[in-house]
């Protein structure tokens, strides 16, 4: 099968390209940019473009599937040449359902802790040598690719994101899955630039819901309200599987999971995260793994790439980055590192980076989504405010969202940059909280503090 890739440098796109090729497809792409590592992955395998942009005659009869990422444009000149010819035109999520159509499909969807749990039935079912299908949004220890599509495996296991499928298809991803499994594991409003209000946004968890094929099985988070009422108001035959966080300590640094052999150290730590691990015990019990090989298993995740990782470690001192940016998930974060460490002085860093974050209206969600830090900074962009063409947030408006009258706040990236290598981070944890990377900061140099 030869399948033509529009964006295929993209973090999802550049992984289902590799998926396909190690499938044994014809894989061709473009792209106008292209950044590492996606770069360097696609052209290990040979198919990294010769050359920056988009070439119309690319598109030609013998394609069987163009594949459409969300980094095009509706006029991109590839799409309207295959357009014009009568193409097959999927976007990433369609393609991934016509490769598993015939499959068991694990969907699991949430406004937070989806790649968590998405990464964490990975884990365990590698653990347990059970081959599985999948997509995930982050990379995993010991998983050469995000994507991983195969003719003979039963299962696929995929991260169902509530985001627009392409530039002309305006579905959420995860309605176009049609799971046979489906779990929620949180609903707190986001991605307000496609989904203005609240309800606008609680409506699509319920259209996934009634995706889910007749007799499935629902999994469900019973301590978020909405997701509760969302799951156990849906009408269709399926059924239903609440979860809730299991009981746990933290003792001197170490969080331990109460099991029915006793309590069990494991690597991730905070409420959100052993609230996650209910979920996905959940749905490994119903892809055949049993709840022992389950706990076995787990003790060993450490957690996925950028979601609350450790980035450096010393006998004082500690540094996580996380990917977190809605206000429920700087929320959950915050708390857990407080948790984990309660006697040190906990400075989180957040970055207002997302087109919600930046907008003056969302930002009074991030009311008391710092309140267990000992020292809260936010940093934000004004150039990112003017890229995304919103109205410009002001300082004053920051500071009155978060209702704390001691947070410090940057908008030039040396100046928060200056702020955080002079601090004395002695007897401290130090949380960095963003999708971006604070207008140029270089992580690697942040672990040279940590001594």
């Amino acid at each position: 099968m030869t399948t033509h890739f529009i964006a295929i440098g993209g973090s999802a796109m550049h992984n289902l390209a590799l998926a396909l090729h190690n499938k044994g497809y014809k894989v061709t792409g473009s792209d106008d940019a292209i950044f590492e590592p996606s770069k360097s992955r696609l052209d290990t395998k040979g198919i990294l473009p010769a050359e920056m942009g988009w070439f119309p005659e690319k598109i030609t009869n013998d394609i069987d599937a163009v594949i459409l990422g969300m980094h095009a444009k509706a006029d991109n000149p590839e799409l309207l040449k295959a357009q014009e010819r009568g193409l097959k035109i999927y976007s990433y999520p369609e393609f991934l359902y016509e490769q598993s159509k015939n499959k068991t499909r694990v969907v699991i969807g949430g406004s937070h802790g989806k790649t968590t749990i998405t990464s964490m039935i990975l884990h365990v079912m590698h653990y347990n040598d059970i081959a599985v299908d999948y997509m995930v949004g982050a990379q995993l220890e010991g998983f050469d690719t995000m994507v991983h599509l195969t003719d003979e495996n039963d299962f696929i296991v995929l991260e169902g994101d509530e985001y627009l499928s392409s530039p002309i298809d305006r579905r959420p991803k995860f309605h176009l899955y049609q799971p046979n499994i489906a779990l929620i594991s949180g609903i707190a409003w986001d991605h307000i630039n496609v989904f203005p209000t609240y309800e606008n946004y609680v409506e699509q968890f319920e259209i996934f819901v009634d995706q889910i094929s007749r007799g499935g099985i629902l999994v469900y988070n019973e301590e978020d309200l909405e997701v509760k009422r969302v799951s156990e108001g849906a009408t269709k035959p399926t059924r239903k599987l609440a979860y809730t966080t299991p009981n746990y300590k933290v003792e001197n640094g170490t969080t331990l999971l109460e099991t029915p052999e006793g309590d069990m150290p494991i690597e991730v730590f905070g409420a959100h995260n052993l609230n996650n691990l209910a979920g996905a015990k959940w749905i490994c019990q119903n892809m055949g793994v049993d709840e022992a090989d389950f706990y076995e298993a787990i003790g060993s995740f450490k957690g996925a790439s950028k979601r609350l990782e450790k980035i450096a470690e010393s006998r004082t001192t500690v540094a996580y980055k996380d990917f977190a940016h809605s206000p429920s998930k700087v929320a959950a974060t915050t708390k857990a590192v407080k948790e984990q460490y309660p006697d040190r002085t906990l400075m989180a860093c957040l970055e207002l980076h997302t087109y919600s974050s930046l907008n003056s209206e969302f930002l009074k969600e991030y009311e008391g989504a710092l309140a267990y830090a000992d020292v809260a900074v936010v940093f934000y962009s004004p150039d990112a405010v003017k890229i995304k063409q919103l109205e410009e947030v002001t300082y004053d408006q920051i500071a009155q969202a978060f209702n704390r009258k001691d947070l410090i706040i940057y908008t030039n990236p040396k100046d928060f940059k200056d702020y955080l290598f002079n601090l004395n981070l002695e007897n401290s944890a130090l949380l960095l909280m963003s999708s971006g990377n604070y207008g140029g900061l270089n992580f690697d140099e942040v672990k040279g503090l940590i001594q």
